[in-house]
């Protein structure tokens, strides 16, 4: 199964009728666009679930130590400022920004864009889409973005009002001034 994308003029989805699809359909995972095009994505393979697995254990593993923050799994949706819903492999946000939250909105979609994402392109992933998605985390407040890219053995860097950054694999990542004391050793794939 590839990503399919329903435009927003069928769609129409009203926040509480994404929330419900979401609920209702929780073996699939959904995103919705700024413009409110639908977008169902398959599950991933097995090669796929274990390197986002353990790129999300290496970020746990990390914050545990250090209590920074929160860390979430590709299940978890995001609102963003511009009104997008999305869903990054691995997130994290600072704790006080987590803590400025309502109970209701955490436990619903919070209504933030994270500090930090990781995106894992799977075979099923569109490079210009994936990269599109990193575009737009970077304008609506995400400090740091890595997209993955074992197909090509690469790395994108974003950062807000920066050029992306590209590194080949192997390669180590990491930045102290969003994520003190994290590395990331990212091999060939």
């Amino acid at each position: 199964m590839e990503t399919l994308t329903i435009n927003a003029s069928k769609a129409a989805l009203t926040e509480a009728q994404f929330y419900n699809i979401c609920r209702q359909n929780e073996g699939l995972r959904f995103e919705m666009t700024a413009q409110g095009d639908l977008i169902v994505m398959p599950p991933v393979g097995g090669l796929s679930g274990d390197r986002e697995m353990s790129l999300g254990a290496k970020v746990w593993n990390w914050n545990d130590a250090s209590g920074l923050g929160r860390v979430f799994s590709s299940s978890t949706v995001f609102q963003l400022p511009n009104g997008a819903k999305r869903s990054p492999d691995v997130a994290w946000v600072e704790q006080s920004r987590w803590d400025n939250l309502s109970k209701e909105e955490q436990e619903r979609f919070p209504p933030l864009a994270p500090d930090f994402v990781i995106e894992l392109r799977s075979r099923t992933d569109a490079l210009d889409v994936l990269q599109a998605k990193m575009q737009e985390y970077a304008e609506n407040g995400v400090r740091l973005g890595w997209l993955i890219n074992p197909q090509d053995q690469q790395v994108e860097i974003y950062q807000p009002g920066q050029d992306v950054e590209i590194k080949s694999l192997p390669t180590q990542l990491s930045e102290e001034e969003i994520l003190p004391g994290f590395t990331l050793d990212l091999p060939l794939f």
